[in-house]
């Protein structure tokens, strides 16, 4: 149950009004988890949990609302639904056997294809038919007709999709060294270390390598200690450290690793050109997948607005979104600058680039669009050639 969220499969449940989705999650998660009706429109917001689901191990379930609710809030809750779309990993759809696939229902399975997002189509209420499809996958509630089967069907797909992805195991070796570079400022949070400072370190734990932990200030003396096999710093304080590190090693970015763990890391360098060819009234999106507290120095609101700005010596201006909030329409922005990702799982990430792509503004990850800025990108991309 230690799986970080942004970690597990999300599960999601899709399907029209009273087809019984809830009820279906409810057997699937053994847990009252949704409320059940025979009122239309019951379930009104997505219902998310994360929990331990045999035989699939640590998972995100999910309830969705009818995607064809007509209710007076319906047209609002169908767009909760869409942003749940994009963070799924796999889609279940639940039809009312007695009503069959409706317009809503073909809806959601182009949708589906449009977004490789892999589904399984069950037929609830069987129970209140006489015939069945040889073809069709029914299941019941009321008698738990397939209910393991769909379980079963779920892991399949989880099992046939899982590739395993690390962020820095992969290129470590046993007895290998690596220094993390972690500033200690107005902006840390107080007593711990931020998310993908704690999955790198975890990392390279589990490859047998070794972490040497320090802030800008040692990194000096450390190197006139030990050479280590890569140094991965907060991208902050990239102009300094570069300045430090030889060039015979590796350096990048927590941030970087997270981009080429959860984003699509070619789209991302194809906007890293965009920082150059800025214009005076451009407007630039800068968004984070967390919501936490503004520091007086935030990064996002504050940091980078004034690196953009300086860099590209024109007069900007910028938007800024937190947490699930992500626009639809992308055409008033020029450039999107986008957190790495950490809070957001692979799919939501994958989700908000390729729809930047597809609407062709170009999107940057923080640690690349301030590697770019100092002169360093390439270098700092150089980690992922190495095997």
């Amino acid at each position: 149950m230690q799986t970080l969220k942004s970690q597990r499969p999300h599960i999601a449940f899709f399907g029209c009004t009273n087809a019984g989705k809830s009820s279906v999650v409810n057997k699937i998660t053994n847990q009252n988890l949704s409320l059940v009706s025979e009122i239309k429109g019951t379930t009104t917001d997505p219902v998310s949990k994360s929990m331990e689901l045999l035989p699939l191990g640590p998972v995100v379930v999910i309830d969705t609302a009818g995607f064809d609710d007509k209710s007076e809030l319906g047209e609002k809750r169908i767009e909760k639904t869409k942003e749940i779309i994009n963070k799924t990993d796999i889609a279940v759809l639940i039809i009312d056997a007695t009503v069959g696939i409706k317009e809503f229902d073909e809806d959601l399975i182009k949708i589906f294809k449009e977004k490789n997002i892999p589904y399984i189509i069950a037929f609830n209420k069987s129970d209140l038919i006489s015939k069945k499809d040889e073809n069709k996958f029914y299941i019941n509630t009321v008698n738990d007709e397939n209910i393991f089967e769909l379980k079963e069907k779920i892991a399949h797909l989880i099992n046939q999709n899982k590739k395993e992805k690390f962020i820095i195991k992969d290129k470590l070796n046993q007895g290998d060294v690596v220094i993390l570079v972690i500033p200690i400022d107005e902006s840390a949070p107080k007593g711990r270390l931020i998310l993908p400072q704690q999955n790198t370190l975890r990392e390279i734990l589990d490859a047998h390598a070794s972490a040497i932990c320090v802030q800008p200030s040692e990194l000096e003396n450390i190197l006139k200690i030990i050479t280590p096999k890569f140094i991965i710093t907060d991208s902050q304080v990239f102009n300094e450290v570069k300045k430090i590190v030889p060039e015979n090693i590796i350096l990048t970015s927590f941030s970087i690793l997270m981009a080429n763990f959860k984003g699509e890391l070619d789209i991302l360098i194809k906007g890293a050109k965009k920082l150059s060819e800025l214009k005076d009234g451009d407007k630039v999106l800068i968004s984070e997948g967390c919501t936490h507290h503004r520091q007086c120095n935030d990064i996002g609101t504050v940091k980078l607005p004034n690196w953009i700005k300086n860099y590209s010596q024109k007069d900007v201006t910028f938007a800024f979104t937190q947490g699930n909030e992500f626009p639809k329409d992308l055409s008033q922005y020029s450039l999107i600058v986008h957190c790495g990702g950490c809070m957001l799982n692979e799919a939501e990430m994958k989700s908000r680039t390729n729809e930047a792509n597809k609407q062709n503004v170009p999107i940057i990850n923080y640690g690349m669009a301030i590697a770019h800025m100092n002169g360093i990108l390439e270098r700092s991309m150089e980690i992922f050639k190495y095997e």
